[in-house]
C-alpha cells in the first residue's frame, strides 16, 4: 500500500466522494439522507484520518462503514418508489459496494499493521 499522507488520497473516501451525485425530482426528504449519508462517509474518513490514533481512525472508518450501508438501503428505497430505474440503483449500488469494500480492506490493513 502506498504512503497516504492526505485524506484525500484514500481510496475510499474518493469513491465516496463520486457517490454523493444524484438527482430526485420528487422525494426531497429522501435524497437529502443520501446525500447526508453519502457525505457522512467522506466526512468520518477525513475526520480519522486527522485524528490522534489509528485506534480512532478505524473507529471512524467504521462509522464511514456504516454510513455506507444505510446509503445502500436508501438506494433500495428510491428504487422501490420509483425514484431511480434499475439501472441507476445498479449504478449507485455498486458503487457504494465498491467504497464499502475499501474500507473493509483499509480498516483490516490498519489493524494488523498496528499489532
Amino acid at each position: 500500500m502506498g504512503t497516504i499522507r492526505r485524506f484525500e488520497d484514500i481510496e475510499a473516501w474518493k469513491t465516496a466522494r463520486v457517490s454523493s451525485e444524484g438527482q430526485f425530482s420528487r422525494d426531497f426528504g429522501l435524497k437529502d439522507q443520501m446525500r447526508r449519508a453519502a457525505v457522512s462517509v467522506m466526512s468520518n474518513i477525513a475526520e480519522g484520518f486527522e485524528s490522534r490514533t489509528p485506534k480512532l481512525f478505524v473507529n471512524y472508518l467504521g462509522i464511514a462503514k456504516a454510513s455506507a450501508g444505510e446509503l445502500r438501503s436508501q438506494a433500495y428505497i428510491a428504487l422501490d418508489a420509483g425514484h431511480i430505474n434499475q439501472a441507476d440503483f445498479k449504478q449507485l449500488f455498486d458503487l457504494v459496494e465498491k467504497c464499502s469494500c475499501q474500507l473493509s480492506r483499509f480498516m483490516t490493513y490498519l489493524q494488523s499493521s498496528n499489532r
